[in-house]
């Protein structure tokens, strides 16, 4: 039966039928496509990076691409997920927490998503049983098949309704064979039958094995895993062999003979020095050509649109890979141990670079054992650091130090979110004399609460109601560093609960910092700085710039702190700064000369 046939007997009322269609509003079977992309063999194979750089791919062509990441576990989102087990957690625009796959799309695809870009199974139950409260189903006993299943398809349509996509990207979180994920690929199958032929293209992502002993590529794991996804009615139309080096003709064969799946259509995607190679990667293998060929689109590629996206492209690849300086930045955290806990700063970093033809190296500094004795030989060979977010009191003593080493050592630093909160207390006891100054987060009983929740804040109840979520604005004060940054306004991202308390700043501000950054319906400060004429680079913000940087532009707190620390590598050779904002005729509060230890002293006295 075809998707017109489904259609009239859901129409027809008057018997039983067991096809559970409900479609949003306006939307019409086959005219969307859809890419599905699962994982075979085991998690980590990078699902987001192929899938969001094949999504450029498609998007470059002069289509409109959305994509969604589907998630088994059954939390709401990943709020409360540990970054030792899930990595980061990302933050959109509009607040929601995500997986930081989500972080790989936006830079990729250079958009900013939403929460119908995100599904949990916890979000899919939530609304089934929601619907089954308010009598949705009709009297019908709910099932995983149809109900949970056509759940799963409503919100791939309802964001294919919403973003006007031409193709919709569909990640599978975890692998094939994961209880969790089971109905998920149910309901991946029953879209392609409902959607119509060549309006689903299932993409299945493997991983080829090198064992060193062997000295050969073995392709049994890879065979097995697809026949996982065979035995779910899944046929894929498309394999992607991940490996280390180049998947070789025998094995790409064998894989083919096994799968169903012609030759010309099973892919080598092995290592390669950057993620954002990997597009064009994909293009010389052919996997743009297979997808658009499968999925009918090859008459709506736009070939003008795609040579200007790629030769933008192109031009950050090329400062990537030619870059000739090198530069040490610091990461001073206590989640050192798992990278992905800083994935996008580390994302940041490299765009930075790029945009300034460095390449940055990360040294990764563990504060969860670091004192103020120990800080300066942990920093003496970088050139820069970058103080990260975090929650709770582990590791906070040595953020500290590191932020006074920072200061009084003239090393150009970036405080985000708790590193900014760790800086206003280390400024409030050293220069400021408060000696007990702290946050209430550490210290509910410290005599100087200069991180505090703010009043309002504290009539909230429930984890997470006291969380500053999503985009904000921010008024910029002018004449300051801030200024040449962003000009006077910007909207940055947050995720923290406590904040300065207004009651402080004036000691604060009489101390020498700045505040150049400021929530405007509330005294919440959001961006620090010390005088340029006091050090080169001293910033700090709230907010989570990381989240906002993208390759073709890059966060100005990256940029700002990597030039800093081209200066200090390079103090001869090293041209000013200018900032995007500067470029675009904003106002501008000029460069002060950097002054030594003793100046700073005596300027602060």
């Amino acid at each position: 039966m075809d998707s017109d046939g489904i259609l009239n007997s859901i129409r027809d009322q008057s018997g039983e039928t067991e096809f559970y269609l409900p479609l949003p509003a306006g939307y019409q079977l086959g005219r969307t496509k859809f890419v599905i992309v699962f994982g075979t063999v085991m998690s980590g194979l990078g699902k987001g990076i192929f899938s969001s750089s094949l999504a450029k791919c498609v998007q470059d062509k002069g289509l409109r691409v959305s994509p969604i990441k589907l998630e088994g576990y059954l939390n709401i989102d990943s709020g409360t997920l540990n970054p030792f087990r899930h990595g980061e957690v990302f933050v959109l625009d509009d607040g929601t927490e995500c997986d930081m796959d989500l972080g790989t799309y936006e830079r990729a695809l250079d958009q900013d998503l939403s929460r119908l870009n995100f599904a949990t199974s916890g979000q899919v139950y939530r609304r089934v049983l929601e619907r089954e409260r308010t009598g949705a189903y009709l009297g019908r006993d709910v099932q995983m098949i149809p109900h949970v299943t056509g759940e799963v398809k409503n919100r791939l349509r309802e964001l294919a309704i919403a973003t006007k996509a031409d193709v919709v990207f569909v990640e599978i979180g975890g692998t094939v064979g994961d209880v969790e994920n089971a109905h998920f690929i149910e309901a991946m199958r029953q879209l392609a039958f409902e959607e119509g032929q060549h309006s689903v293209c299932f993409v299945a992502l493997t991983y080829v094995l090198e064992p060193p002993i062997l000295g050969e590529q073995k392709s049994k794991a890879a065979q097995l895993g697809i026949r996982r996804l065979l035995e779910c009615g899944v046929q894929p139309h498309i394999i992607a062999c991940r490996a280390q080096s180049p998947v070789t003709r025998k094995v790409r064969e064998k894989i083919a003979l096994f799968s169903n799946v012609p030759p010309e259509r099973v892919f080598s995607m092995h290592d390669c020095e950057s993620v954002y190679l990997i597009p064009e990667l994909l293009r010389g293998a052919g996997y743009d050509r297979a997808v658009m060929e499968w999925l009918e689109l090859t008459p709506r590629a736009n070939e003008e649109a795609e040579r200007v996206a790629r030769e933008r492209w192109g031009a950050y690849l090329n400062r990537l890979r030619n870059a000739t300086r090198q530069v040490s930045i610091g990461i001073t955290g206590k989640y050192t141990a798992v990278r992905d806990a800083y994935a996008s700063i580390l994302k940041a970093l490299e765009h930075a670079g790029a945009h300034l033809e460095c390449k940055v190296q990360v040294r990764w500094v563990d504060t969860s054992e670091l004192t103020e004795e120990t800080a300066g030989e942990a920093l003496r060979e970088i050139h820069g650091i970058i103080v990260p977010g975090a929650f709770g009191t582990r590791g906070a003593t040595g953020k500290i130090a590191c932020l006074k080493y920072a200061r009084t050592q003239q090393l150009p630093c970036l405080g985000i979110c708790y590193g900014f909160q760790m800086a206003v207390i280390e400024f409030a006891r050293d220069v400021c004399g408060l000696e007990d100054a702290n946050s209430t987060e550490i210290d509910n009983e410290c005599r100087h609460p200069v991180i505090d929740l703010l009043p309002e804040q504290k009539k909230i109840e429930g984890l997470g109601g006291t969380m500053r979520l999503g985009g904000q604005d921010v008024l910029v004060k002018p004449g300051t560093l801030a200024a040449r940054m962003f000009g006077a306004r910007t909207r940055l991202r947050f995720r923290h609960r406590y904040e300065v308390d207004p009651r402080y700043l004036p000691q604060l501000e009489a101390g020498g910092m700045i505040f150049s950054g400021k929530s405007p319906r509330a005294e919440i400060m959001n961006i620090l700085e010390l005088r340029e004429s006091l050090h080169p680079y001293y910033v700090g913000t709230q907010a989570h710039p990381e989240l906002t940087s993208r390759p073709l532009s890059p966060s100005p707190f990256f940029l700002g702190l990597v030039h800093a620390a081209l200066r200090r590598a390079y103090p001869d050779s090293v041209q000013p700064l200018a900032y995007p904002a500067e470029a675009a005729g904003e106002e501008s509060s000029g460069v002060s000369p950097a002054l030594t230890s003793h100046e700073w002293r005596m300027e602060r006295t």
